[in-house]
């Protein structure tokens, strides 16, 4: 799997992160959404990943992925930040994939 951040993604985390030591985890969130097949990405920068995630090496950030949701997700992915929406997107080769993709800081610090 390959993920690429954008510039404008990278200067976005970088301020909303400031500097905080810390995880990336890229989340496939199915609550609530019915079924499995439904589910809908966040970005997350967390104190620690869980052993059942994956480590993907990027341009910027490596990103933790829950190896049992990469079934849902493309091969290549890229992270972007479109400042109209204020939001982050995922996108792959095949189309949008999260037009407005939440980042939650779950930090202590």
């Amino acid at each position: 799997m390959k993920i690429e951040w954008t510039e404008k993604a990278i200067n976005k985390i970088s301020d909303k992160i400031n500097g905080k030591q810390g995880h990336m985890t890229l989340n496939y969130d199915t609550d609530g959404c019915g079924c499995v097949m439904s589910g809908v990405t966040n970005l997350s920068y967390t104190d620690s990943h869980k052993q059942d995630h994956e480590k993907i090496e990027t341009n910027f950030l490596p990103v933790y992925l829950e190896k049992t949701k990469m079934i849902f997700l493309d091969e290549t992915m890229k992270i972007d930040f479109v400042p109209e929406a204020n939001s982050f997107q995922l996108k792959s080769p095949n189309g949008i994939l999260n037009p407005r993709m939440s980042f939650f800081d779950r930090t202590q610090a």
